[in-house]
């Protein structure tokens, strides 16, 4: 029997809104490069003209499976990454929409592996047709790799202590399989915690973004949206954690200003490729709904006239 793991969109209405500008009958092509279970995708198709059209990018096999019950002749989905936009025709798109969460039903199926809450096994891939799980690479990974990725994705100050408890546990049981065996060697390691905060809570977020790549494809995909996007065409991220949002931040930081050229200092400057609009949290309400929602931030912005 198949569980309905139910997922709750978060920050849905405004970034449809920030994405379509406003518009109830958008005619252009729209791409959610990450469609999860549908509910911004969804919301678009609402509000497309007839001639519009969105491309939606996962590519977590469950997800493509839910896009399968969309018919719509003006919606398609890839079962590719999101670093995948940049296949698409230059200055294609009128819109572009990232949502970096972890969908509900992934974090709720202990098969997936991604929560500590439930005992599953040690997976975390977003697409479990191809790659290694995190249990495949902790069986053999080595102490300082294992120490940094906990350091750099999970920003935790007790991360070479969770290494060196991982590496012996394997030298002394052999590898870690489940998402229990884990959290429960965290928890044993890691003493002190904030409140209300599980102590794996780090850890696992570290092993689920090394595992994927999500800050490598992240990069690439902004970097994408600069070929893809049209002059005017919108460009708006949600993400979950502090290193997402840097990287969103920074990246429309460093392409809504004019660059010059320091050794030509009399050169007319590079013109700027984004102009940032908006910065939105999710209402009191929303979080109340759904505490999942309380660390999202949307960042939008547009594509310029420059070249």
């Amino acid at each position: 029997m198949n569980t309905p793991w139910t997922h709750t969109t978060v920050l849905l209405g405004e970034a449809v809104e920030a994405l379509l500008s406003g518009s109830s009958a958008a005619a252009g092509t729209y791409v959610d490069a990450t469609f999860g279970r549908g509910g911004h995708a969804r919301a678009i198709l609402a509000r497309l003209a007839p001639e519009g059209r969105l491309i939606a990018f996962d590519k977590d096999a469950e997800a493509v499976a839910e896009a399968a019950r969309i018919s719509d002749a003006r919606f398609s989905i890839r079962h590719q990454g999101f670093r995948s936009i940049g296949e698409l025709p230059e200055a294609s798109i009128a819109g572009l929409l990232m949502d970096l969460g972890v969908s509900s039903p992934q974090i709720d199926n202990p098969v997936r592996g991604f929560s500590f809450r439930f005992d599953g096994p040690l997976d975390m891939r977003m697409d479990t047709t191809r790659g290694e799980s995190v249990a495949e690479w902790l069986a053999t990974a080595e102490l300082q790799q294992i120490a940094e990725v906990i350091r750099d994705y999970g920003e935790e100050r007790f991360a070479v202590q969770i290494a060196k408890a991982i590496v012996a546990r394997r030298q002394e049981r052999g590898p870690i399989s489940t998402t229990t065996e884990l959290a429960e060697l965290v928890a044993g390691t890691v003493k002190t915690r904030e409140p209300g905060q599980n102590p794996a809570t780090r850890t696992f977020q570290a092993f689920r973004i090394f595992i994927n790549a999500e800050l490598e494809e992240l990069q690439q995909a902004l970097e994408a949206s600069l070929s893809v996007l049209k002059p005017g065409g919108r460009l708006a991220v949600i993400s979950f954690h502090s290193l997402e949002d840097r990287i969103v931040k920074q990246f429309i930081a460093k392409h809504s200003k004019e660059v010059y050229d320091r050794r030509a200092p009399f050169a007319a400057p590079k013109a700027m490729k984004l102009r940032a609009l908006e910065r939105i949290k999710p209402s009191e309400a929303e979080v109340s709904g759904n505490p999942r929602a309380r660390s999202a931030i949307l960042r939008v912005a547009e594509r310029t006239e420059a070249a």
